[in-house]
């Protein structure tokens, strides 16, 4: 049975919602705290601001183009000239998104094992990463309404449990109101912009997955009213979702160790209010985040894969669709991801995901530039989401240099070897 078309606008939300809140938050609570103290949560709140203007260009040349390939359609069809740029675009999109896939998937694994003798075992909590990226491969084999619905239960439930996390770190934490003013003006003389800025831009990858929604255009109701509502909707959710996580973080769980734990810090903030119990809601909620991000992620990128594969950018095999679902570019997807877990250095591959992601955003905003009067975009918002954008992937690159030069050297590296495919391919285009 084809089950095209039965994604209604609950279920894009669930595909956003999913997308974005993965392994992101419980990871970059510990880098904005390390780095602007008590404004964390307010410099994570910024960077949905930043998402937001990046997504108000995406959300208009999806409803202009209604294409699935998104990011890399949108490029393409805006600079039809440019097959080179098309190729490059494909190439790094997909790769990140594989990349935040692994990463994810890790995530989950460290969380579900956590509370097992064996936690600490790295082959282990390879097999288990693994193993949940082919479960949620053959659910997306399955049937894209399968998928929706699933999506569904999982993005709403972990909404709930996180908010009440946090809701219980801010009322039951030791620190109080006037504690946190105090706190919060000191760290605000001491902290400078450029901090405050870097935060937002290294928030940014929290937030991507939003792009999703468009990926799904084929198979989805009403998209000149669906996509807009659902990728808008989706933001501002996630944004507030984020902003309270982190208020009952800096509430509840001492600077030292929100620095020290990193991901675990809310779990371990939680076991000691609410004990075992609460410890366990935060790893619940970390299990479902980080399974309705492998869900949506895998179900919006591989889309976009069969679309560049379709132009002859990539394999073309892995264009073949089957009841709308395309098959071999979700077996790709997972065969690729595997290896990723397999070889390591997952944190170095996310941060390139984040370099990428913001990058590609600015691509899209300055394409939306271009062709503003056909997608009806606003000349003074779309310069705002070209500025910030840009100024959001220097401050980031500057983050990069400045903490983590070998992992700018990583990420240069993966560049020029995914730059040598992009070019190998777009050669190939020419000559057909």
């Amino acid at each position: 049975m084809n089950d095209t078309k039965n994604l209604g606008y609950k279920e894009l939300v669930a595909i956003a919602v999913g997308g974005m809140i993965g392994g992101g938050i419980f990871t970059i609570l510990g880098i904005a705290v390390s780095m602007v103290g008590a404004l964390a949560p307010f410099a994570i709140a910024l960077g949905g601001l930043i998402a937001f203007f990046a997504a108000y260009s995406y959300v208009k040349l999806g409803v202009y183009y209604k294409d699935e390939g998104a990011t890399y359609a949108f490029f393409k069809r805006t600079y039809p000239e440019s097959s080179l740029a098309a190729s490059f675009i494909g190439w790094y999109t997909i790769f990140g998104y594989i990349s935040t896939l692994a990463l994810y998937a890790y995530t989950f694994s460290s969380y579900s094992i956590s509370g097992f003798s064996f936690a600490d075992n790295e082959i282990v909590r390879k097999l288990v990463a693994i193993s949940i990226i082919w479960v949620f491969t053959f659910i997306n084999l399955w049937s894209v309404k399968g998928m929706g619905k699933l999506e569904d239960i999982m993005v709403y439930s972990k909404l709930i449990i996180l908010f009440i996390i946090s809701v219980i770190l801010i009322y039951f934490g030791e620190t109080n109101f006037n504690t946190f003013s105090h706190t919060l003006s000191n760290d605000f003389k001491e902290s400078s912009l450029m901090s405050i800025l870097i935060v937002a831009s290294v928030t940014f990858v929290a937030y991507e997955g939003f792009q999703l929604v468009i990926n799904a255009v084929n198979e989805m109701d009403m998209p000149e009213k669906n996509i807009p509502r659902a990728i808008f909707t989706a933001i501002i959710l996630v944004a507030i979702i984020y902003f309270i996580i982190a208020m009952g973080a800096v509430f509840a769980i001492p600077v030292d160790d929100l620095i020290k734990n990193k991901e675990y810090a809310l779990a371990s903030g939680a076991a000691d209010i609410m004990g075992d119990w609460g410890q366990n809601l935060v790893i619940i909620g970390a299990i479902l985040a980080t399974s309705s991000a492998i869900s949506g992620t895998m179900f919006g990128s591989s889309r976009q894969m069969a679309r560049i594969a379709e132009d002859g950018y990539l394999p073309q095999i892995l264009s073949s669709r089957k009841n709308s679902i395309p098959h071999y570019a979700i077996l790709a997807m997972s065969i690729t991801a595997t290896i990723l877990v397999l070889i390591g250095g997952l944190q170095l591959i996310l941060e390139f995901g984040s370099i990428t992601f913001l990058l590609v955003s600015l691509l899209m905003a300055i394409a939306n530039f271009k062709i503003r009067t056909k997608t009806n975009s606003s000349t003074l918002l779309t310069l705002i989401a070209i500025f910030g954008l840009l100024l959001g992937t220097i401050f980031i690159l500057y983050y990069e240099f400045q903490t983590k030069p070998e992992q700018l050297r990583f990420i240069i590296g993966l560049y020029i070897l995914l730059a040598i495919g992009a070019w190998a391919y777009s050669k190939t285009y020419k000559k057909k």
